[in-house]
């Protein structure tokens, strides 16, 4: 029996203890289902062997070379990542086609006394639902984009909205990079069809009757572009515009961005990326500040000549404009209470 799913929030309740990836770790990486483990039927060079074998010599030899395999690595998935599971475990199995990979691999679990099933299509129909929703059909969610200057806090308000109950999609989690020069938050972002996964699980989970809170971005985020229906919704959505004083964003930033700031060497090399925008010169100066550990004189000085210059704001309804004396929990919790009030009224 295989496990169909007619929608991605079918999937996201899906009666299943666990969510087996047995694709190679080279096919994990690139995507998988949220919250799946990987458990390889074949790894990278042994899909690549048997692949060769059955396009080059006899598909015959590739299918017995390969069951033989398949039935080794599973044992080994049995004894180790398997070994404490009870009788009642429920998983849910699939490979990239819902073809041979997962089925042997479901077919052993069952033979054990597990209730294992087959996702019917493998990763193959999951992918569609998710390229269905950020790259075909108008999304069913109302947006409201939260909007503002680098420095106003806006990451730490959806957090806090988040707290409070509010539905939020937050792209710079999904894409590991807060969008800026001093955003990267991992040694590598992930693959786009990763981050697209990551924005559909959210999407999939939320009630289309609320509103949905969504920072402002451009429509890259480090090195992964913003899926075009959504990009479109964000476009086109109403927005909430956060200001503050200068002086409170960049104390603000030296908070959120401690990692930066006690490592000189990283933070050097970044500003000398700056060198193509505003000239050896100025760079030199930044430099200097570094050096000295004058850290919140440095951020003010990036808001006001880097940054603030490259903010647009765009067109559109503008549900709220609020200021910010100063960028703390109390502030951002009050704020967070005003823009739920706003949101509520303005779908009445």
């Amino acid at each position: 029996m295989r496990f169909q799913i007619p929608s991605l929030a079918d999937l996201a309740h899906a009666p299943f203890d666990t969510v087996i990836d047995v694709r190679s770790p080279a096919e994990f990486a690139q995507d998988h289902i949220p919250g799946a483990i990987n458990l390889p039927a074949l790894d990278n060079e042994e899909r690549a062997k048997v692949g060769t074998i059955y396009v080059q010599e006899d598909p015959f030899l590739a299918r017995k070379i390969g069951a033989a395999l398949v039935a080794r690595n599973v044992a080994g998935h049995i004894e180790t990542a398997l070994a404490d599971k009870t009788g009642g475990w429920r998983p849910l199995v699939y490979c990239w086609r819902g073809g041979q990979r997962s089925g042997a691999f479901t077919t052993i679990l069952q033979q054990i006394g597990w209730r294992a099933q087959q996702l019917d299509g493998g990763y193959q129909t999951y992918r569609r639902g998710v390229h269905d929703l950020l790259y075909q059909t108008q999304l069913p969610y109302p947006l409201i984009v939260v909007d503002g200057g680098t420095g106003v806090g806006k990451t730490a308000l959806l957090d806090v909205l988040r707290d409070k109950g509010a539905q939020v999609l937050d792209l710079e989690g999904a894409a590991e990079h807060r969008g800026s020069l001093f955003g990267r938050m991992s040694d590598r972002q992930p693959f786009q069809k990763m981050f697209e996964s990551r924005i559909a699980q959210v999407l999939a989970a939320c009630d289309p009757a609320r509103p949905v809170f969504v920072e402002a971005e451009s429509n890259k985020i480090g090195q992964l572009i913003i899926p075009p229906m959504l990009w479109q919704a964000m476009i086109a959505a109403p927005r909430v515009i956060i200001e503050a004083p200068l002086n409170a964003r960049a104390a603000f930033l030296v908070q959120t961005y401690p990692q930066l700031w006690q490592d000189p060497d990283i933070l050097r090399a970044r500003l000398k990326t700056l060198a193509r925008y505003h000239g050896a010169e100025q760079v030199a100066l930044w430099d200097g500040l570094a050096v000295a550990g004058q850290f919140q004189e440095l951020a003010a000085d990036l808001i006001r000549i880097h940054y603030d210059p490259r903010y647009r704001q765009r067109d559109g309804r503008v549900l709220a404009s609020q200021t910010l004396d100063q960028i703390t929990d109390v502030s951002l919790q009050a704020l967070a209470d005003q823009l739920l009030a706003i949101a509520d009224k303005s779908l009445d």
